[in-house]
């Protein structure tokens, strides 16, 4: 068995086999279809082009474009075939598309689309390496599936939606996540040239096809970007098949011979390599670079990074509850009494009450500003309050605000800049203390694992919570990677 390869035969258009009818009618339908699924259509994709503030911006948005010609409000829209609709739209126009093209063409002398194949080949190549490579950097610096928090731990498993709890299991292989997020960023790079293509498509379609069939059966919502990298890579293949069928099932040795442009002008030469390389280097070290420095320096990242109250994490009992003078006695059915409640490690303090609360079923984004930080809750039932707070330890008073609100986009815009708190003391005295809720307790440790709370709740209730520490040992290990330079637990 043999593979003969003339590394410098370029096959010319004159020389190239006569392309058949139908070969003609599918390039044209996939030269439209693909293009129609890879070039930005949507305004708002321009509107953020034309709002970057800098590099790593730019560079994250030409990397995370993604088709979205129609959006179903509905399960399946979400879920199911109809999360789909918007490929369904590209096919019926490149349909539509390479009917006309195939009219107006019907009396034309053209025998074959090398240049155009190639070149659609060559935007599906790099499509796919820069989404993959910004896919890849989420997972080798772990952020995209975090280490599940203590209150994610103490979560009865029937109160999980399905995704959340199959990323917390992701999130609980540390190593694993990192070496999918490596193999993605190996397949990118490979993508970039051409005598590793096939490599690249190969490991591509086989990790994405893992991660899509998974979120399909765990209604992770991430089937579709992932789906579209596996059909990206499957169509780069088709160029392969014919030859790898050749030589791996009928044992013949083959000769490839692929259609590609080549350079014989030197100063040709010297701009195309430029930029090329200048391009790779842009999304494999500088944006690995952003992505570094955003995760361990500046913490954009979907978990709360500010140190929480000194020594107080971990999972607590409800000892004692009073609300305007009457004390509760527990009840797991009581909608105002605390049945239990966390201090995380970062400023995160969370209760549960038996009290039907909305169900955020997004993914979780990252930000700065841990107030905006929501993965701690996503996909979650359970009756569950999450508080971000900040510490004042001179006068021990706690600033808090309930984080299961939504937001104005002008607010969020506003304080998720470069710093991780926003300063709740300052805002306590300005109109934010009312329209964000901004709650304003004090805290006493009379005993090592005792903490006091006493103050008013979101209804102007004066509250006295007596919480107490549970010794509860995690198999799990420690959070080490969460652990960012900006900050020390």
């Amino acid at each position: 068995m043999e593979i003969k390869q003339n590394i410098e035969s370029v096959s010319s258009h004159s020389g190239s086999p006569i392309w058949s009818k139908l070969e003609k009618i599918s390039f044209r339908f996939a030269f439209i279809f693909f293009l129609l699924l890879i070039v930005p259509l949507q305004s708002k994709w321009y509107e953020r082009l034309f709002e970057i503030d800098s590099f790593y911006d730019l560079l994250s948005i030409l990397s995370g474009s993604r088709t979205g010609f129609i959006e179903i409000e509905s399960e399946s829209g979400k879920w199911g075939a109809a999360s789909y609709a918007s490929w369904g739209i590209a096919l019926l126009i490149a349909g539509i598309g390479t009917a006309i093209w195939t009219i107006i063409s019907r009396n034309s002398k053209r025998q074959q689309y090398n240049e155009l194949y190639y070149w659609l080949r060559v935007i599906v190549r790099y499509r796919i390496a820069v989404g993959l490579i910004a896919f890849g950097y989420i997972k080798f610096f772990p952020m995209q599936m975090p280490f599940p928090s203590v209150s994610n731990l103490n979560t009865d498993l029937g109160d999980y939606a399905s995704f959340k709890l199959y990323w917390q299991v992701v999130g609980l292989s540390v190593w694993y996540q990192i070496f999918l997020g490596a193999l993605e960023i190996v397949a990118g790079i490979l993508l970039f040239f051409r005598a590793t293509t096939a490599l690249g498509a190969i490991i591509t379609a086989g990790v994405l096809y893992n991660i899509a069939h998974a979120n399909l059966a765990y209604d992770g919502a991430v089937h579709v970007y992932s789906s579209y990298f596996v059909l990206l890579s499957l169509f780069l293949l088709v160029q392969y098949a014919p030859n790898i069928w050749k030589l791996l099932v009928k044992k013949q040795s083959i000769t490839p011979n692929y259609y590609y442009p080549k350079l014989k002008d030197r100063n040709k030469k010297i701009v195309f390599y430029s930029v090329k390389y200048a391009f790779i280097f842009s999304f494999v070290f500088i944006y690995g670079y952003y992505r570094y420095n955003l995760h361990y320096n500046e913490g954009r990242l979907k978990e709360p990074v500010v140190p929480g109250l000194a020594n107080a994490e971990g999972y607590y009992s409800v000892s004692s509850f009073t609300i305007n003078g009457d004390t509760l006695a527990y009840s797991p059915l009581d909608s105002i009494r605390w049945n239990d409640a966390v201090f995380e490690r970062y400023s995160t303090l969370v209760f549960k009450v038996d009290k039907a609360l909305d169900i955020n079923l997004a993914n979780g984004g990252p930000t700065t500003a841990d107030l905006f930080k929501d993965y701690e809750f996503t996909g979650r039932s359970g009756g569950k309050t999450y508080l971000y707070y900040e510490t004042d330890s001179i006068n021990k008073t706690l600033y808090l605000v309930n984080k299961n609100q939504e937001f104005s986009k002008k607010f969020i815009k506003k304080f998720d800049k470069k710093d991780n708190e926003i300063n709740l003391k300052k805002l306590y005295t300005t109109t934010y203390r009312d329209s964000i809720g901004i709650l304003k307790w004090k805290y006493d440790r009379p005993q090592k694992n005792r903490i006091v709370l006493s103050g008013k709740d979101h209804e102007k209730n004066s509250i006295q919570v007596v919480l107490d520490k549970l010794d509860r040992k995690y198999t799990v290990g420690k959070e080490w990677h969460s652990e960012i330079h900006k900050y020390v637990y």
